[in-house]
């Protein structure tokens, strides 16, 4: 393994005493550590880290920064996390920048705010920067209670408000099966800084159950991958009934040698979406099935380390034809999480995938989070979310 340090004349790696992840036979520490310099020369001077086109979302934005993290990137992941807090809207929301600067759409999505906890909760697992999370604390609080305002009585989170500040109708199932992560990882954030959120455990409590048990609270995006593979790589649904639901999307999704479809019916496969899906696997016990997926995808790598979005494997093309910082940020995440289940070195902070809060100041489920469907039902979920 490859021991973090300072590299002459880069001046890219932090000696912040942990190790950068490796896969061997599939990627070397070095080969990560480029990739991370891919996502690093996106970044622009004010820290944000965009999308292909320039324009910039705060999801992506902290993915990236948490992907920088984990290969040593120290100062740039950083100053991703300065951009984040400076670009917190009073209300604790993040729009989406436009590749000048400005502001590209005035809509606000509850997805979006509520990421930054695991970023930052990331960020403290791997650094042990206990400053770090003290001043980045007031952004989390803000990014959750800016989703949490957006919570139906029934659990699921509407995606996003309007640039009136309106409520848009409906919740989005892979959105809200992040934000069951996210609100896991700032309510351990909260008590690691002193300050619990009791509330937070109710309302994690009501979204995990909508999203195990309640699919017809959200709007039908069955068609894209992710909602197949979210519930689970989001924590509430475990067990069986995770391995159920994979199972059962599994034919669907899956194009054998090249990776997770975007969509069901497009014959397009994307390295973001594989990496999400091994990630999944990994949290409950698949490592096989993960590492399989995780080594067929690198045909989208670039000889400089990046990654290209998609390849449309009928007409023998990379769709869309470029590469995203996204891309290469799923990767380093996904070999982080392998590493750590190979027994490998890993940074630790990737158990964040099987379980939000592991780490310091560990959060344990409540008996509000008991789930109340009837046991041994359909809706029957193992994991977060356990019947009595």
């Amino acid at each position: 393994m490859r021991q973090r340090e300072r590299v002459a004349g880069a001046g890219q790696l932090a000696a912040t005493g942990g190790w950068v992840p490796e896969l061997p036979g599939i990627l070397s520490a070095d080969q990560i550590v480029a990739t991370g310099r891919a996502i690093a020369s996106g970044q622009q001077a004010d820290g944000s880290i965009g999308w292909p086109d320039g324009h910039v979302d705060a999801w992506n934005h902290v993915e990236c920064a948490m992907a920088l993290s984990v290969c040593g990137l120290q100062r740039e992941a950083r100053l991703a996390y300065a951009w984040l807090a400076a670009a917190q809207q009073p209300d604790g929301s993040w729009p989406v920048q436009a590749s000048g600067g400005g502001i590209d759409e005035w809509t606000t999505e509850s997805n979006h705010a509520a990421y930054c906890a695991v970023g930052v909760w990331h960020e403290l697992l791997v650094t042990g920067d206990e400053d770090f999370a003290a001043r980045m604390w007031p952004v989390v609080r803000a990014g959750i209670e800016f989703a949490l305002g957006l919570q139906q009585p029934t659990g699921e989170i509407i995606w996003r408000r309007h640039e009136d500040g309106t409520p848009d109708t409906f919740a989005l199932l892979t959105g809200s099966s992040s934000m069951y992560s996210s609100l896991r990882c700032a309510i351990a954030l909260a008590d690691y800084v002193a300050e619990p959120q009791p509330d937070w455990e109710l309302a994690a409590a009501l979204l995990g159950h909508a999203v195990a048990c309640h699919g017809d609270a959200f709007a039908d995006k069955s068609r894209f991958s992710m909602d197949w593979y979210y519930p689970v790589l989001g924590g509430p649904v475990r067990g069986a009934a995770a391995e159920r639901m994979l199972s059962g999307g599994w034919d669907t999704f899956v194009v054998p040698g090249f990776g997770v479809r975007c969509v069901r019916d497009e014959p397009w496969v994307t390295g973001a979406e594989t990496c999400e899906l091994a990630i999944a696997l990994d949290a409950i016990g698949k490592q096989g099935q993960a590492m399989e997926m995780f080594e067929q995808i690198h045909f989208l790598r670039d000889g400089a380390g990046g990654y290209w979005t998609g390849w449309q494997f009928e007409n023998q093309r990379h769709y869309p034809n470029e590469q995203s910082t996204w891309t290469a940020a799923a990767i380093v995440l996904a070999a982080d999480t392998l590493a750590c289940a190979t027994g490998g070195s890993c940074t630790g902070a990737a158990q964040i995938f099987r379980d939000a809060a592991a780490g310091p100041g560990v959060w344990q489920p409540t008996d509000a989070m008991v789930c109340g469907c009837p046991a041994g039902s359909a809706n029957a979920v193992a994991g977060p979310l356990q019947h009595p």
